[in-house]
């Protein structure tokens, strides 16, 4: 698990800082690595060369260190980069996969504004596609502070559109009854979350908020 800053708020969180901490923890030799990467970042002046170097640290992070945030950075930023539908899709969903198991604040909140403004960049390449306008409204549903309900609802929003678009969308009505379990509209949200369990019944996320939202509403059995 990488390293991590605690302050004191979402705002605050400092991915340098993380990564910084994260580096001190690793072996001599592991630290002389991503230091000499480093640096060809910020001397690579052909954009090829810094997708490369980003994505051997990606790699590095991924398979050496087990590090999840550093990760998650340096795809990202090696996304950026690159700006074709498929990286920036790729580590978007990345992001937004590993952020529903996160519970420190800060972390959520950064991962959920790299995870959004890597669809938002994708959606400017493909405007039509309705996947990619579902994962952006989730990364709102997901990313959303315990204290502000109302980025919940844009996301619900968000995917409503697609779902009013396609009602056959499974990805749509699946977020949609998960953002309906985490906004407190359990009876709308087990009603879709059914619906989708008929579809692909080995889709344990889906049983598990189903199950959540029957406990919610009181029916235990």
């Amino acid at each position: 698990e990488a390293a991590v800053a605690t302050p004191a708020s979402a705002q605050s969180f400092d991915i340098q800082a993380a990564i910084k901490g994260a580096t001190a923890k690793l072996p001599e030799q592991q630290q002389a690595y991503v230091s000499g990467l480093s640096e060809a970042v910020v001397r690579g002046d052909v954009k090829e060369q810094q997708i490369r170097t980003y994505r051997q640290l990606a790699k590095f992070w991924s398979d050496s260190a087990k590090a999840f945030i550093p990760f998650a950075y340096y795809t990202s930023q090696a996304a950026k980069l690159e700006n074709s539908e498929k990286s920036l899709t790729f580590a978007a969903q990345l992001l937004l996969d590993n952020l529903r198991g996160i519970d420190q604040p800060e972390i959520k909140t950064w991962l959920a504004g790299e995870s959004k403004e890597l669809f938002e960049k994708a959606i400017v390449l493909n405007p039509e596609s309705d996947s990619l306008q579902i994962g952006l409204g989730s990364t709102y549903i997901f990313g959303a502070p315990a204290d502000n309900p109302q980025e919940v609802m844009k996301g619900i929003q968000q995917i409503l559109a697609v779902s009013r678009k396609d009602s056959t969308n499974l990805y749509a009505q699946k977020m949609l009854g998960i953002g309906g379990i985490i906004s407190g509209q359990y009876d709308k949200a087990v009603e879709r979350l059914e619906k989708v369990s008929r579809a692909t019944p080995r889709d344990l996320e889906v049983l598990l908020m189903m199950a959540e939202g029957y406990e919610r509403k009181g029916d235990k059995a």
